[in-house]
């Protein structure tokens, strides 16, 4: 099912701009920070692009989507359900003590958290990064172009807004689906 959903992703358009093997190995410990998020489909194109990476990401997607018929599908794909009205989940917590346990494990994360526009991010990928000692790697899914990648890795130092300020200012509105739903930081 994999290779087919990477093939339908290429056969509408879509470059999946991949690194030479073995020359990104924090992609099988890290953060993925993905943005801008202004649409579904991204999750779609993204789930190609980590496919053709060979990661086995984990992504966080509110929990509602989890209902009949989609979450035994979403489940089967990594997808992890986040309740977003309990402040008090631990998600960050809990994201901390499966990286503790050692081995591969990728978290995909879109740090609006939303399809609507945002002036700030939220600070969970940035804390589970942290915490976890792991990089964050900040993934684009370009709209305008039509193509899917990868920055370079940051590793979380202990100044929060300048490391977001540094990673917000990779992405443009240009990139979105949407783009009158992504903020641009100043």
């Amino acid at each position: 099912m994999k290779r087919i959903w990477i093939a339908i992703v290429k056969l509408c358009g879509w470059r999946l701009l991949l690194p030479a093997k073995g020359e990104r190995p924090e992609l099988q410990r890290c953060v993925f920070a993905v943005a801008p998020h202004t649409a579904v489909s991204d999750f779609l194109i993204g789930a190609a692009y980590l496919w053709q990476l060979d990661v086995n990401g984990h992504i966080f997607i509110k929990k509602e989507f989890f209902r009949w018929p989609l979450g035994g599908l979403l489940r089967s794909l990594g997808a992890i359900p986040i309740d977003r009205g309990n402040r008090h989940n631990d998600m960050v917590g809990a994201a901390v003590r499966e990286f503790a346990k050692g081995g591969k494990l990728s978290l995909v994360i879109t740090p609006e958290a939303t399809r609507k526009p945002v002036k700030r991010w939220k600070r969970g990928f940035w804390e589970i990064a942290h915490q976890a000692g792991v990089p964050i790697i900040p993934a684009y899914i370009d709209f305008g172009k039509k193509e899917v990648g990868l920055f370079d890795a940051v590793y979380p130092t202990d100044d929060y807004d300048a490391d977001v300020r540094r990673i917000r200012s990779l992405y443009h509105k240009e990139m979105a689906k949407r783009p009158n739903q992504f903020i641009e930081i100043n």
